[in-house]
């Protein structure tokens, strides 16, 4: 009979794997950001909050908070060294001084608050328990605001009919990131674990049934607008070649006038 310390342990490494490949994610974007030398369009408040998250997160996994959670220290851990590169990146290749300014100015918030909390519990909090409720508290907040992005993007699926703009793998990987999390909180019940964990469950199946519910019309709306494409592609050829035939008759029937 495996302990429950064990399959808590083996959960837990499949859910630093699993968590590790979602953080990674973002690279091809960064990379193309590199090869154009310009963020575009692309936004940085999901790196931010991700960031804040992940520091919380870390804080709640340490010994003198929360003893016996060292795999949520080395995911979170992992997180905020990625992510932190992911906004130095962005920084670097930010046009605008003004966006550069307020990422800058996010970061360093974040930084602030992050060491208050660090000397509030430390310092206010002489207890596993105290320590764990104030730092569970923040985690928990941290996270809803974080379902925002899946919130948003589930509700455009449902308004397009169509899931062009929510990846599988991603939504595939965020239902067993959630689901592993989920089961590793409660093999050791964690209250503070399995709230946001089992959201995050709740949403990634969200993500799941509604890929399934809208696949084959998204196939649908996208070969129509293919051929959508391929017949005006078709009519500005023939338009031009039209253009083409009759600046040649222009030219052919011009006048010469010889000496």
């Amino acid at each position: 009979m495996v302990s429950a310390d064990v399959a808590r342990t083996v959960v837990g490494v499949i859910g630093n794997v699993i968590s590790l490949i979602l953080f990674l994610s973002p690279v091809p974007t960064f990379v193309r950001i590199w090869k154009k030398g310009s963020v575009e369009q692309y936004s940085p408040a999901p790196y931010l909050a991700t960031l804040a998250n992940c520091m919380v997160w870390a804080l709640y996994g340490l010994p003198m908070v929360h003893p016996h959670s060292i795999l949520v220290v080395t995911i979170n851990g992992s997180a905020i060294f990625i992510e932190l590169s992911y906004i130095i990146l962005f920084i670097i290749y930010a046009s605008d001084k003004k966006q550069r300014l307020k990422v800058l100015l996010i970061l360093l918030v974040e930084l602030v608050l992050m060491a208050l909390l660090v000397l509030t519990v430390l310092i206010l909090a002489h207890t596993y328990e105290r320590r764990s409720l104030i730092v569970g508290i923040v985690c928990i907040l941290c996270n809803i605001m974080m379902y925002a992005s899946p919130l948003a993007v589930m509700k455009l699926v449902i308004t397009t009919k169509s899931v062009e703009f929510m990846p599988f793998c991603l939504s595939l990987f965020s239902f067993a990131n959630g689901l592993a999390w989920f089961s590793f909180a409660l093999i050791r019940f964690d209250i503070f674990l399995t709230i946001p964990n089992g959201l995050g469950l709740l949403f990634g199946s969200g993500q799941l049934i509604l890929y399934a519910t809208y696949y084959k019309n998204t196939k649908r709306l996208l070969a129509e607008r293919k051929a959508r494409q391929v017949s005006l592609t078709e009519v500005v050829s023939d338009g031009d070649e039209t253009k083409k035939i009759g600046s040649t008759a222009q030219n052919g029937s011009a006048p010469h006038h010889g000496t």
